[in-house]
């Protein structure tokens, strides 16, 4: 009986111990987590999740967002 050859498979994501592998959308993902307690009967737990391009549209639409402000701020200071 002849063997069959395995089949190779490619290596999974990494992912961190709470994070489903079905959770992962992009190879270049960047994730942080804060955790802050305060006192003993409270405490708070934060993450986020951001891919690069994410990044540079977030800094995209900040730029515009400071320019039109200054354009504002300079248009309302002009005198008749």
């Amino acid at each position: 009986m002849a063997r069959t050859p395995s089949k190779t498979t490619e290596p999974e994501p990494e992912a961190d111990a709470g994070t489903p592998l079905s959770a992962l959308t992009h190879p270049e993902e960047m994730r942080a987590t804060f955790d802050a307690e305060f006192g003993k009967f409270a405490s708070m737990r934060a993450t986020a999740r951001c891919t690069p391009a994410g990044l540079v549209t977030v800094g995209v639409m900040v730029s515009s967002v400071l320019l039109s402000v200054a354009a504002i701020i300079w248009a309302s200071r002009r005198r008749p």
